[in-house]
């Protein structure tokens, strides 16, 4: 199991708190040594400000020796900064509680800061110290109080750097603090920001965009509509190549999203052609049978990953609670492949590759016959399925091939006429340019 943990590849992408959990589940799962596990998890948040819960860490990482004096100076040189930023903060914090401030406030932060400056006086520097103050608040491990801060921080700072940092903190506490509903829209916020933002080298958007791809994952499996939302975000054309050069590790998230979806059971090609084009990068059991049952149509070997992928998203800490699932829908693709391609089924042979019971097998397999509408005829006496086969007439075939050439002529009359409206923009302002020489 160790080969297909996921675990080391994602703490590098991962804050240090967003990071704690990853170690906890592993801790009951026995791939790991337990005192290393322990140890891990100390040196990692060792260089936070949560003193008391470090020295703990620090207790079970050392045979319980307590933790040495250099932790009760810590302790109090933390009390001391927080007493600081309190009185620091206390003037603008007492103004952006004011109900009537709060109803004032717009979309605009210059007219924001102007407004509190004016009426308040209120200074810039004070707003930046409810950035200090938020992130202070999170490496201490209080994080409703950081989220609160951080957001009032991005709604009246006008300093664009400082913002973004603000929305991750942000998201971090929300997801720390189960809040998924305003998590999930955090997100989607923080990857606009993210593909508006002008950076300063293109690698620096890369980056963000890698990183929210791993900090998403904590939402997209924990919020109702988390589904939808990791096929949308991760099938965008700039994150799935973020994907695939980036981090072919998360195709895995992407295949098990794909598969226990059936709402959007379409998006099933899309991946299994970047799980076909990730082939040489990585590969897992998960990737492995999406390729063993819709590229080489090898059903026996399909039934083996089938069984692996239970293992893996058993230990997996975002997809863990997403198994059984996995399991139905996989079983459910492979009924449709394997009907599809053979006209006389036996029921014993294709319940035995799903790894269901005789009987379990035969009523779940009437049951998708009615569902899918296959014209099949089941011979319960005999114990096997007559498909007949689906004639795609070639006026159906036209149709289908020719459905999307009229908003594909469109978007490419549209890009046309952009570029020559850019090329007479660029022509007129030449010869402007002559005219003032």
């Amino acid at each position: 199991m160790e080969k297909f943990d996921l675990t080391p590849k994602m703490l590098m992408y991962l804050d240090r708190q967003l990071g704690y959990p990853l170690l906890e589940f592993m801790t009951n799962r026995g791939i790991y040594n337990d005192h290393d596990l322990e140890q891990a998890k100390f040196e990692l948040l060792s260089n936070t400000n949560m003193v008391d819960f470090v020295g703990d860490l620090y207790s079970k990482a050392h045979d319980g020796q307590e933790p040495p004096a250099e932790f009760s100076e810590k302790r109090e040189k933390v009390m001391k900064q927080l007493e600081e930023f309190e009185l620091k903060t206390e003037k603008i914090r007492s103004v952006i509680e004011m109900p009537e401030v709060a109803s004032s406030l717009r979309q605009d932060r210059v007219q924001n800061m102007q407004f509190l400056t004016e009426n308040y006086q209120c200074k810039p520097e004070m707003v930046k110290d409810l950035y200090d103050f938020g992130q202070f608040h999170y490496s201490c491990g209080n994080y409703g109080g950081s989220a609160d801060l951080l957001f009032h921080f991005s709604v009246l700072s006008t300093d664009t750097n400082l913002i973004l940092k603000a929305m991750w903190g942000k998201l971090a506490s929300e997801m720390l603090i189960g809040n998924w509903e305003t998590a999930y829209e955090d997100v989607i916020k923080l990857r606009e920001a993210i593909e508006k933002s002008s950076f300063a080298e293109h690698a620096q958007q890369l980056q963000n965009r890698v990183w929210l791809l791993h900090w998403s994952l904590f939402v997209f499996f924990n919020h109702p509509n988390g589904r939808d939302g990791i096929l949308e975000m991760m099938l965008m054309p700039q994150y799935s190549n973020t994907i695939q050069n980036a981090c072919p590790w998360l195709v895995r998230y992407l295949v098990a999203a794909s598969v226990v979806n059936r709402r959007r059971r379409n998006n099933i090609k899309e991946v299994v052609k970047i799980v076909n084009n990730l082939g040489y990068l990585y590969s897992d059991p998960l990737t492995e049978f999406i390729s063993a049952l819709y590229i080489n149509f090898d059903f026996d070997l399909a039934c083996i990953k089938l069984k692996e992928c239970e293992l893996v998203l058993e230990n997996d800490f975002f997809l863990t609670g997403a198994s059984d699932d996995f399991v139905d829908c996989a079983r459910l693709y492979f009924a449709e492949v394997y009907c599809k391609i053979y006209s006389r089924i036996d029921l014993s042979k294709l319940t035995a590759k799903l790894n269901m019971e005789q009987e379990d097998g035969e009523k779940w397999i009437v049951k998708l016959i009615r569902e899918t509408r296959l014209d099949a005829k089941v011979n319960l006496k005999d114990n096997y399925v007559v498909i007949n086969p689906q004639v795609n007439h070639i006026p159906q075939q036209v149709i289908e091939k020719t459905k999307f050439l009229s908003f594909r002529s469109q978007v490419l009359n549209g890009a046309i006429d952009k570029r020559q409206a850019y090329l007479a923009k660029q022509s007129a302002q030449a010869e402007a340019a002559l005219v003032e020489q």
